[in-house]
């Protein structure tokens, strides 16, 4: 039958088999891991950037900077002396406004148009054919 050399090379084999399926296994697990860890860094520091933003932002509107921007121009104050000045806009060109289409749903289907009529002008593009 076997000899105890074969058997123990075979279970050696078999072994060896085991941990190279086991590391490979690793291996792809530890590639995968790493490109979602360089995913996360690139969200990390896309977050960060706009955390920065942000709080330029805030410390502008905390700002009394941000307060006069906003009385001369949204709120329209003045300071005193100064006279407020509203632009006039130029003559400005009406567009046509379209007409909504409007379905008629209330319509009874007339020899005209009922739906195999409508079907046959597609089809054969001539009027249907009429039974009088």
């Amino acid at each position: 039958m076997f000899s105890n050399m074969q058997i123990v090379f075979s279970s050696i084999l078999a072994i060896s088999l085991l941990l190279a399926i086991s590391f490979s296994g690793r291996i792809a697990a530890g590639h995968q891991m790493n490109a979602q860890r360089g995913n996360l860094l690139g969200v990390i520091a896309t977050l960060r950037g706009q955390a920065t933003a942000l709080k330029g932002q805030f410390n502008y509107v905390a700002s009394d900077a941000f307060i006069e921007d906003w009385a001369r121009g949204e709120g329209k104050m003045v300071k005193p002396g100064e006279v407020l000045v509203n632009p006039v806009p130029g003559i400005v060109t009406p567009q046509p406004t379209p007409t909504p289409f409007k379905l008629d749903l209330t319509a009874q289907p007339t020899p005209d148009n009922q739906t195999w009529a409508l079907w046959w002008k597609l089809f054969f593009d001539v009027p249907p054919p009429t039974n009088h």
